[in-house]
């Protein structure tokens, strides 16, 4: 068993984008496949860290990738050593799931006027966890059974009041959901048009996703999206990953909509892959702020929410 993962911080890159794109040539999409899984009796959350924080950015997709192929139906993960402090011990043959630890450290340096100045550098990297259906002797909370679904028109208001705090405006009618940078508003079809409501939240989650790049919310640069196959590619990465977190987050098990141009998207982001190693990470960062801008327009929102 092992729980630290080694390598330079270009060997992670590699190695995850390379997984990644593994599964996106399977035709499927990592940051959804929780939703098509049979134990979705249980409330989908995200994959919670060994102190009940949810983990954020890249480390979601490539858990819950990892429950699905490996049959775990508990959302906590922890370390050989939480493991072992809290009495318990990682049954012997078990294999470790790569996470990623990003931080940042200052350094200081001489400007060119020589004037010292703290310059903040990032860095990653890699460890491993074992989730708590590979541990034996945990506190038995850890082993309970997932908690039930919430009512689903209980779960759909709530998703509901959820968006209408964001403030966005939305237009329902035609047979497209888009954003309209020059409008600033999203369409979406009649609620009526989807097969199920949580399809709707779905792709109203994915829009509002589009709606925090404007300059006024997170700031992310659209002006070349419809110019630049790439860069629209990256973008629909970021809306993809960000509406599979924050459904997770609304409690919400979606039906998704079929659309015409998947294999389109899925050849773009394999192409944008391949150039890019970083481009994943990118991604899921990108995510991760536009959907923490959402939460914070709720009433009583919490800064510092997420952990990494």
């Amino acid at each position: 068993m092992r729980e630290k993962e080694t390598g330079s911080r270009t060997d992670i890159y590699a190695r995850i984008t390379a997984r990644i794109a593994a599964e996106l040539e399977k035709g499927v999409r990592p940051w959804v496949q929780p939703w098509n899984v049979g134990n979705t009796a249980g409330r989908i959350t995200r994959p919670l860290r060994h102190n009940g924080e949810p983990y954020s950015e890249l480390n979601v997709l490539l858990l819950w990738s990892e429950a699905i192929a490996r049959g775990f139906t508990a959302p906590t993960w922890m370390t050989f050593r939480q493991a072992r402090e809290l009495g318990a011990h990682v049954r012997k043959g078990e294999t470790s799931t790569t996470v990623i630890y990003a931080s940042r450290f200052t350094k200081t340096e001489t400007d060119a006027r020589g004037d010292e100045v703290e310059r903040a550098i990032p860095f990653r990297k890699a460890y491993g966890v074992f989730n708590v259906g590979q541990i034996e002797g945990l506190p038995e909370h850890y082993y309970a059974p997932p908690l039930p679904v919430l009512d689903p028109m209980e779960r759909i208001a709530q998703a509901d009041l959820f968006f209408a705090h964001a403030g966005a405006v939305i237009r329902h009618g035609g047979v497209r959901a888009f954003y309209s940078p020059s409008s600033d508003h999203i369409q979406m079809p009649p609620f009526e048009a989807f097969r199920h409501a949580a399809s709707y939240v779905a792709v109203l989650s994915h829009e509002h996703i589009h709606w925090t790049a404007d300059s006024r919310r997170v700031g992310r640069d659209l002006s070349r999206y419809g110019k630049d196959r790439t860069e629209r590619a990256r973008e629909e990465l970021v809306a993809e990953i960000g509406s599979a977190l924050l459904c997770a987050d609304l409690g919400i098990v979606p039906e998704l909509e079929p659309r015409p141009d998947h294999a389109a998207y899925v050849a773009s982001w394999l192409r944008v892959l391949a150039d890019d190693r970083r481009a994943i990470f990118q991604a899921a960062a990108h995510a991760q702020r536009a959907v923490a801008f959402l939460h914070g327009l709720q009433p009583g929102a919490e800064t510092g929410r997420e952990a990494a």
